[in-house]
C-alpha cells in the first residue's frame, strides 16, 4: 500500500496521461497499475480530471479555422449513392458540432498539458541541481569532519606522548645526500608502535618510481619499517608504519617504489640514534 502511494505521489502518473513518458516507463506504469488497484484507480481519475477540466474550458475555434475544417471533412465525406439512406435532419450538423467541440477540447487540453509540462520539467529540473548541490555540499562537510576529527586524534596523541615514559621521540638529521633534511619518528617501547610526525617532515618530494624507505638498526642490523610518500597534502599528520621492539637508531633512504629488501646506503637520507 505504501509503494503504490508513493507512486501516486510521484507524479509520474500525470505525464503517463499525458503520454510524455519512454515506451519503459510506460510499461512500468502499466505495471504498477496491474499491481496496485489505487494506481489503476488513481489514472482513471486523472483522466476523467482532464477530461473534465478540458470541456469546462473549451475554445470556440475561429471562424477561419472553422472553414478549414469543415473543408477538411467535406474532403473526405464519401459522397451518397442514388441508394444511400439519406441522414435525417440536422444529423450533420450534429455530428460537424460534436467534432468541433471534440477539437477545441482537445486544444485547450494540450494547451493546459504544455504548460503543465513545461512547469513540471523546470521544477524537476532546479529540484535536481539543488538536490546535487546539497549531496555536494554534504560530501564537503563529511570529509572536513572526518580530517578534523582525525587530526584531533593526531593532535592528541602527540600532546599526550610526554606523560607516557614508554614514548620515545627520535629526531632524524640530514646526511651528506641532503644536509637540510629532517624528520622525527615517534616510538613506543612496549607498544611497539612507530609513527612519523608529518608536521615535522623537511624531505624532498619523491619522484612516482621512488618512495622513501623507514629503517630501524637493531645491533647494526637494519630492519623494514615500510615506504611513505611526502605529501605536502597530506591528510595525516602521523603515518604509522611497521611495529618494531627494539631499536638502536633509526634511517630513511630513497628506494625504488614499493620498498627494497635492504637499505641503499648511498641513498640514505636522513638518520637518528635513540
Amino acid at each position: 500500500m505504501e509503494e503504490g502511494q508513493a507512486y501516486i505521489e510521484s507524479g509520474i502518473l500525470e505525464l503517463y496521461v499525458l503520454g510524455e513518458l519512454s515506451t519503459q516507463e510506460q510499461y512500468e506504469v502499466e505495471a504498477m497499475a496491474a499491481k496496485y488497484p489505487e494506481v489503476k484507480a488513481e489514472i482513471t481519475a486523472i483522466e476523467l480530471a482532464m477530461e473534465k477540466y478540458a470541456m469546462h474550458n473549451a475554445i470556440e475555434p475561429s471562424p477561419e479555422l472553422e472553414s478549414i475544417i469543415f473543408g477538411k471533412i467535406a474532403a473526405v465525406e464519401p459522397k451518397p449513392s442514388t441508394t444511400t439512406i439519406p441522414l435525417h435532419p440536422g444529423g450533420y450538423e450534429s455530428k460537424i458540432r460534436t467534432l468541433r467541440i471534440a477539437l477545441a477540447a482537445c486544444a485547450a487540453l494540450l494547451l493546459v498539458a504544455g504548460i503543465a509540462l513545461y512547469s513540471a520539467h523546470t521544477e524537476l529540473g532546479t529540484a535536481k541541481n539543488q538536490i546535487i548541490a546539497l549531496n555536494q555540499e554534504k560530501q564537503r562537510f563529511a570529509t572536513t569532519v572526518n580530517y578534523m576529527t582525525e587530526t584531533n586524534k593526531e593532535l592528541q596523541t602527540i600532546a599526550d606522548m610526554p606523560a607516557d615514559p614508554d614514548w620515545k621521540t627520535v629526531r632524524l638529521a640530514g646526511t651528506k645526500m641532503d644536509p637540510q633534511a629532517k624528520m622525527t619518528v615517534y616510538w613506543h617501547t612496549s607498544g611497539r608502535h612507530v609513527m612519523l610526525d608529518n608536521s615535522k617532515m623537511s624531505l624532498p618530494k619523491n619522484d612516482e618510481a621512488h618512495q622513501y624507505q623507514l629503517w630501524a638498526l637493531v645491533k647494526g642490523k637494519p630492519v623494514d619499517l615500510g615506504v611513505f610518500d611526502v605529501k605536502a597534502d597530506s591528510s595525516h599528520i602521523l603515518l604509522k608504519m611497521k611495529e618494531i621492539a627494539g631499536a638502536d637508531a633509526f634511517a630513511v633512504t630513497l628506494e625504488k617504489r614499493g620498498g627494497s629488501p635492504g637499505p641503499t646506503m648511498d641513498q640514505m637520507i636522513a638518520m637518528g640514534g635513540v
